[in-house]
Formats: C-alpha cells, sequence, structure tokens
C-alpha cells in the first residue's frame, strides 16, 4: 500500500515532533497535524519557528525545513481525515477524575471523540494508528466504533506507541531503539496495514529495528517500559533515603549498583521524584488494569511505586520547612525550575508543582524562574490542585525571569529541574544575595561537593 497521505489528530508534545520528522523524512508524503486548539496550530505555523509551541532541542530546525512543503498544521480536522491514507490519533488520555476507575484509569473521551469523528467523515478505506499512550484493548474498542457507525468504510487498526523522551524527542526519533508496531498480522489485510507503517519508518530506521507485533502486545509494551523505567526511580529513591539514615552516599550506591552489566546505570539517578505525562498515568492505568483482571497483589507491586514517588516529592519539601527551623511562614523560598525535566517546557505531574504546594500551605512566599515555562502555565499547575484560591496563588507565587532575580534575599533555594544553565550560575554571587542563615535544596544534584564546601551553606540533597 502507497502512502500519500497522513493525518495526526493532536499537536502536542508527542504528535507535533513525530509528524515533523516523518515530513523532514518522507519529503514524498503529505503530513497533516490537525487539533481544535486554534492557538495552539497558530503557534506550530508561527513565521519565527523558535515560537513553536513545544520546546523540544532540534525541532525548530526540522519544522522549518518540513512545514509548506509537505508539513502543514491546520484546525481543519475533516478535511484532513478525508484526504488521509493514514490517520495518527495522539490525543491526550489523561487519568480519569470520576466515575468508574476514577484515579487509576485512563480517561479514553478523546480517543472515542476523535473515532466518532473519523467515522463520520471517511468514505473510503483508513488505516488508523493508535499514537497516544492507550491501555490494553483500546484497539479493539476503536474497531467497533469505526466499524458500528461509519459509512461502511474498512478500517486497519494499529498500535504504534511512542517511545520519546522529552529533552531528547528528535534525537529519539531519528535514531529510535526500536520503534514498535502492532496490527492484524494474522490476515492479508491487516499484514498489509503494517507493512505500510512499516515502509514509512523505513525511510530512515533500520529494518532491523522495526518490530511487529499483535495489537495487544503493542500496546502493553508500552505500559510496561514505562512502569519499568519509574520502578527503578522509585527504587534508588527509596535507597536515597536510607543513605542519608545510614551515612552512605546514593551516587556511589548508584554508581556501583549501575556498574553491574545486568542493570545498567539508566535511570539509576536519585531525585526529587519523576514527574511527566506517562510514568504515573501508565502505572495507574497497569494498576487498573491489574485490579479489574483480580490481580490484587499485582496491582499492589505497582502501585507501591507511585507511593514511594509521591513520598520523596513530600520528604523533599518537608526537608526544608524542618531545615528552616521547623518554619517557612513569610520567608521567601526560590525554585529554580518548573519543567518535569530539562530541555522542555513540559510541567505535567512535575515534582516542582507539588514542592511548590506542600511550601504553600505552610504560608512559605515562593519565587519560580523556569527558562522554558511560562507564568501562566505556573499558574494554571497551581489552579489546577484546587488547593487554594486562584488570587492566593498569584498573591504568594511570584514568576521571574532570572534565576539571580529569583535568588536575591531568599532564605532558601530548591532546584528542581536539572536545566544546564543551574550548573553555571554563580553560587558565590548567591550565596552573598541570599538571607544568612540560608539554605540550597538541589533536587537534582547538580552541584559539585567543592561548591557546597566552597561557599559553606548546608547542602542537603535529594536528587541526581
Amino acid at each position: 500500500m502507497n502512502i500519500k497521505n497522513i493525518c495526526c489528530i493532536g499537536a502536542g508534545y508527542v504528535g507535533g515532533p513525530t509528524m515533523a520528522v516523518i515530513a523532514q523524512k518522507c519529503p514524498e508524503i503529505n503530513v497533516t497535524v490537525v487539533d481544535i486548539n486554534e492557538e495552539r496550530i497558530k503557534a506550530w505555523n508561527d513565521e519565527n519557528v523558535e515560537n513553536i509551541p513545544i520546546y523540544e532541542p532540534g525541532l525548530p530546525e526540522v519544522v522549518k525545513e518540513a512545514r509548506g512543503r509537505n508539513l502543514f498544521f491546520s484546525t481543519d480536522v475533516d478535511a484532513a481525515i478525508d484526504k488521509a491514507d493514514m490517520i495518527f490519533i495522539s490525543v491526550n488520555t489523561p487519568t480519569k477524575t470520576y466515575g468508574i476507575g476514577k484515579g487509576m484509569a485512563a480517561d479514553l473521551k478523546f480517543i472515542e471523540l476523535c473515532a466518532r469523528q473519523i467515522a463520520r467523515v471517511a468514505k473510503d478505506d483508513k488505516i488508523v494508528v493508535e499514537k497516544s499512550t492507550l491501555p490494553v484493548r483500546t484497539a479493539e474498542a476503536l474497531k467497533n466504533i469505526l466499524d458500528n457507525t461509519g459509512n461502511g468504510v474498512n478500517y486497519q487498526i494499529l498500535s504504534n506507541p511512542e517511545f520519546l523522551a522529552e529533552g531528547t524527542a528528535v534525537d529519539d526519533l531519528m535514531n529510535p531503539d526500536r520503534v514498535l508496531i502492532g496490527g492484524d498480522i494474522d490476515t492479508a489485510k491487516g499484514k498489509e496495514a503494517v507493512d505500510a507503517l512499516v515502509d514509512v519508518y523505513a525511510h530512515w530506521v533500520p529494518r532491523e529495528r522495526l518490530l511487529t507485533t499483535n495489537v495487544w502486545s503493542s500496546e502493553l509494551s508500552k505500559l510496561t517500559a514505562n512502569a519499568f523505567l519509574a520502578q527503578r526511580v522509585s527504587s534508588i529513591n527509596a535507597m536515597s533515603e536510607l543513605c542519608e539514615k545510614t551515612g552512605a552516599d546514593v551516587n556511589e550506591v548508584s554508581k556501583a549498583v549501575g556498574m553491574d552489566s545486568r542493570i545498567g546505570a539508566k535511570f539509576l539517578k536519585s531525585s526529587v521524584g519523576f514527574g511527566g505525562s506517562c510514568f504515573q498515568k501508565d502505572i495507574l492505568n497497569l494498576v487498573y488494569i491489574s485490579k479489574s483482571f483480580g490481580l490484587h497483589e499485582v496491582a499492589d507491586y505497582w502501585e507501591q511505586v507511585i507511593i514511594m514517588n509521591d513520598h520523596q516529592k513530600r520528604r523533599f519539601a518537608a526537608k526544608i520547612v524542618q531545615t528552616l527551623f521547623n518554619t517557612v511562614s513569610g520567608k521567601k523560598i526560590a525554585l529554580l525550575g518548573w519543567a518535569f525535566k530539562k530541555d522542555t517546557n513540559d510541567t505535567r505531574e512535575s515534582a516542582a508543582i507539588y514542592v511548590a504546594d506542600y511550601l504553600l500551605n505552610e504560608q512559605a512566599e515562593i519565587v519560580v524562574y523556569d527558562p522554558k515555562v511560562k507564568t501562566e502555565q505556573i499558574y494554571a499547575d497551581l489552579d489546577y490542585l484546587n488547593t487554594r484560591s486562584l488570587e492566593e496563588n498569584r498573591a504568594r507565587v511570584t514568576v521571574v525571569d532570572g534565576a539571580y532575580e529569583a535568588t536575591k534575599d531568599a532564605h532558601a533555594v530548591a532546584v528542581l529541574t536539572e536545566w544546564d544553565e543551574f550548573k553555571e550560575l554563580d553560587w558565590q554571587k548567591i550565596y552573598k544575595e541570599m538571607l544568612k542563615p540560608a539554605f540550597l535544596f538541589d533536587g537534582r544534584r547538580l552541584l559539585e561537593r567543592k561548591t557546597k564546601e566552597g561557599i559553606g551553606f548546608e547542602f542537603y540533597a535529594i536528587g541526581s
């Protein structure tokens, strides 16, 4: 099957970068990314590619090369669906906040809306690709909707989960460890659809890295991969607390463990806790699925990863309060970093949100600086918690444009995102301009030990 037109529904952190790279690598294929958010599409079409809505190193260059040639961004969803041979669904699948499965199951309302819109519009055969992170058997639900509410069109449903790490998404797309494609490989039509997507990726990905499976294996592999990675983070964080009690150095423990070839060094850096859109959501989804099959011990095992992660965030914030003589009321706490990790402007489930919330509950005055996260996003994250009024959040949280401005006259500084620029700061200058006694809390252990000794402030590190 020769794919000439691709449509992607959803212009977010997955859909935008993925489609940009496909367009760049496949100049003969027209790629249209659609979204009902007019402001987001307007930003993707901004003449200055540095203003695109997703901050990702290398992405502006890719967009600049392909946009207007064979990469297009539009709010006309129906037109893009009608024209496409292959449709990617890359919309948000947050954890449910209501009803059955509240707090654990994935909310599939946006997926269902996409399926119904495709069924309503499509007049010829389509390949529909799940790109969003979805629970097992979602493809079956998609197919039921498409087959029973549409115009008699034949659909092939593929699962193509993303394994991108924000901050390195472009490189992950250009040089993936593997690309997983699940489909109905036991039928001729299903195999043809799988081969069509394989041919798209084969423009730049070696064939041996293109893995084909049945749909269910593909869907579950994504959840399992994220669960395993998150488990490693929570495991080393649990050890970091034990290290603090015993006098061991968690970095030395991490290095020793990571040199074991059976384990490896990745995701063995202790921190204030993992964030982002995938880990917590996918583990909770796995917990819910396990419980729905009566596998309560399995569910309890994976849920403990989340419990440990939440504990680490509370522990870090509590350490700040404890060190500042058990009160932060009226004290200025500077937070350096708000994104959940460096090289992204994504703040979903960022540890900084929960550390700030804890300190605000203790009546602290918060000043935030992050090089890529916008002021309105920081307030939106705090407002979403619904812990206090919108007016109080704005009265007690100040967002500034630089690290030095944030730390001036602070009682404490907490480094919560490992932005490279924080490593280059003049910490002697910061210490001199902080209130005395003042403290630095590093959630990512960015600073050298000699910096601590050279400046003389107390340095409580829970982090990498």
